[in-house]
């Protein structure tokens, strides 16, 4: 039988311009390319220029004409709020998403314009992208968890004509209000929108601003259906923005006519799923998983995709993965390494999967942050389903590396994403950009030019694409992650090369907590260091020294920064831990030694650097961190 893998991936790396040009007749486009791909201004490679398309009408009109209006395009599954089940077809999705495409137009719209999306894990956030999708906006979908300097942040940087957002969230427990966080943002932004649009929810309706913000549910009853518009193929579909080392966030780039190609060619090759399927991503709109796997990914495969505004445990238990996966009947469910720790915790055994019919589940993808060999068993064990770790970024939007189960299923080896997907000439590099033997560690790179679907550049930063992601080794895409393969070709990926932890699948700054950390009066110098956590994948845990002649106690000060964390980055950092110590340990140069720091946290072995400035720093360390819990692991690991 021949490996259609191997095939794929040869012809993808030998002949782009033909392979990717074959994958693209599957999009209906208004007029057809002129070049596949575009080197004519390198390193800013483009894809299907000349091209005209628009993603909204591929995502749900064509469907809608095909004669599948009546299939279900969009569940929603709300636990949260008691049990509450909607499910969308084609044909009603395409009817909310022209009209709310007309409300934004109504609100001044146009193609280009940026739209923000501050929303929870409800139809309208999918809605509202499709919206900007189909009359040429671009969205840029912000995390409802972040904090109102946060979105600032974003709002200064995208400059939105309007920002469509929702009265609350709902955690388990409590209600978040959004409005006070969204006018946080508005007040402290230089950019001010135009306009808001805002989903009242019945668990916390909000006060609204006359002359500016408009109600979700009024201007919908009055709104006129908008038409596709079309748009170049090169032209922005969305901004995201993801943790930068600077601690000012990049606006990663993503177009419409490559990011449509890519994505749809996903769904079959690399998740084995066809038109009509149920597929769900358990994750958020907010993050890069959302935006490919929530809604455009399956919409432009026409299967049929779940909004779940849930927690893998707790709403109510830890069978709730397994209640959606058999009342849905999905077929394959992507979520984060984290989420299944938590089942595990609480139901070690497994036992709730035998309260639900799964048998028309064939396979689970785990992705976000690296998938530890003990998850992956007690998963593959658990479910005997075939269980898939496959590694990706905001930036490249899709899989880098992936056991692509449409084209050729390989054997898993626990600990590795498998093979690097067709389009990903993947390399592993010294300091001398030169390519190491197979089984040594090295950064991991892509060599030039990035398959179609991932970032052409940041946003209004063409600068600082090239600086954060090209310069360091030229011909090739920096992916941030060292690691190795081995002679078969596997890649594992080891550890991140900068300062960005990866907290439940949440990429987040060490840098931009350090930022908060100095903020505090007395505080004289910080460091934020990510350490291993069994159920998160990495915890942040700061490091303070504090100015002379401080009063407050050290408790009083570290319960302060771990509220100012929490205002100002939000709960989604996780930041709860810091501890206080009379100095940092750096290098002769001045560079804190973050790395060491991590080492002696996690329990490994570490070399003293040859170029710290003073080596009796580092018990010092570690009898701080045996205060809150790390050392004294060490201390135990050592004794026994």
């Amino acid at each position: 039988m021949p490996d259609r893998y191997e095939e794929a991936y040869t012809r993808s790396i030998d002949d782009p311009d033909g392979f990717w040009g074959e994958v693209a007749e599957d999009i209906t486009w208004i007029k057809k390319w002129d070049k596949v791909l575009d080197d004519s201004n390198t390193p800013f490679y483009r894809w299907f220029s000349g091209g005209v398309v628009n993603t909204c009408y591929n995502a749900v009109d064509r469907h809608v004409e095909a004669g599948r209006g009546d299939q279900a395009a969009v569940i929603y599954d709300s636990p949260i709020t008691g049990g509450t089940i909607r499910t969308y077809t084609y044909r009603e999705l395409q009817d909310l998403v022209a009209r709310f495409a007309g409300v934004l137009a109504g609100a001044g719209v146009a193609k280009g314009d940026r739209v923000i999306v501050y929303m929870p894990m409800i139809p309208e956030a999918v809605i509202a992208m499709l919206a900007c999708a189909r009359i040429g906006a671009v969205h840029s979908v912000v995390f409802g968890g972040f904090a109102s300097n946060e979105l600032a942040v974003r709002i200064n940087d995208a400059q939105p004509k309007v920002i469509v957002s929702a009265s609350c969230g709902i955690e388990p427990g409590r209600v978040i209000p959004y409005k006070p966080l969204l006018d946080g943002a508005i007040d402290m932004a230089e950019a001010k929108p135009e306009k808001t649009v805002i989903v009242q929810r019945p668990e916390a309706p909000c006060e609204l601003t006359a002359g500016r913000d408009l109600d979700w549910a009024e201007a919908m009853a009055s709104a006129q259906p908008h038409d596709c518009v079309p748009v170049e193929a090169t032209d922005p579909l969305y901004i995201l923005y993801t943790s930068g080392t600077t601690g000012i966030p990049k606006g990663v780039v993503r177009d419409n006519g490559g990011h449509m190609v890519a994505l749809k060619w996903t769904m079959k090759n690399i998740y084995n799923v066809e038109p009509g399927d149920v597929y769900w991503a358990a994750s958020d709109v907010g993050w890069v998983v959302g935006h490919s796997y929530i809604v455009y990914g399956p919409l432009l495969h026409g299967c049929t995709t779940i909004v779940y505004e849930g927690k893998p445990v707790g709403t109510p238990d830890a069978g709730a993965f397994w209640r959606v996966i058999s009342q849905h009947k999905v077929k394959v469910l992507f979520t984060a390494p984290t989420a299944f720790r938590a089942i595990k915790r609480d139901d070690p055994d497994g036992k709730l999967i035998g309260d639900y019919d799964l048998s028309g589940f064939q396979a689970l993808y785990l992705a976000g942050e690296r998938t530890d060999p003990d998850t992956l068993e007690w998963a593959q064990t658990k479910l005997d389903r075939p269980v898939i770790d496959h590694w990706w970024q905001t930036e490249t939007g899709w899989a880098i590396a992936a056991n692509c189960m449409g084209l050729h299923p390989y054997p898993v080896k626990p600990g590795s994403p498998t093979k690097a997907a067709p389009g990903w000439d993947l390399r592993v590099l010294n300091d001398e950009n030169e390519e190491v033997p197979r089984g040594d560690i090295g950064a991991i790179c892509v060599k030039l030019p990035l398959p179609p679907g991932t970032l052409p550049t940041l946003w209004n930063n063409d600068e600082r694409y090239v600086e954060s992601y090209l310069d360091e080794f030229p011909g090739y895409y920096m992916t941030a992650d060292a690691g190795f393969m081995d002679d078969d070709g596997y890649v594992y990926i080891m550890a991140r090369t900068d300062d960005i932890i990866n907290v439940a699948g949440h990429r987040l700054s060490t840098g931009g907590m350090e930022e908060v950390l100095a903020r505090h009066p007395d505080v004289a110098e910080c460091a934020v260091i990510g350490v291993a956590d069994q159920l998160k994948g990495q915890l942040p845990v700061g490091f303070i020294c504090l100015k002379a002649g401080v009063t407050k106690s050290n408790d009083e000060i570290i319960s302060d920064v771990v509220r100012m964390v929490r205002d100002q980055i939000g709960a989604v950092a996780a930041f709860k831990q810091a501890v206080v110590v009379e100095r940092l340990p750096k290098t002769r140069s001045g560079k804190i030694l973050r790395g060491t720091m991590q080492k002696i946290a996690d329990n490994q072995d570490y070399k003293t650097p040859a170029t710290i400035d003073d080596p009796a720093i580092l018990p010092e360390i570690e009898d701080a961190l045996e205060t809150i819990g790390y050392a004294k692991a060490r201390a135990q690991a050592a004794a026994s």
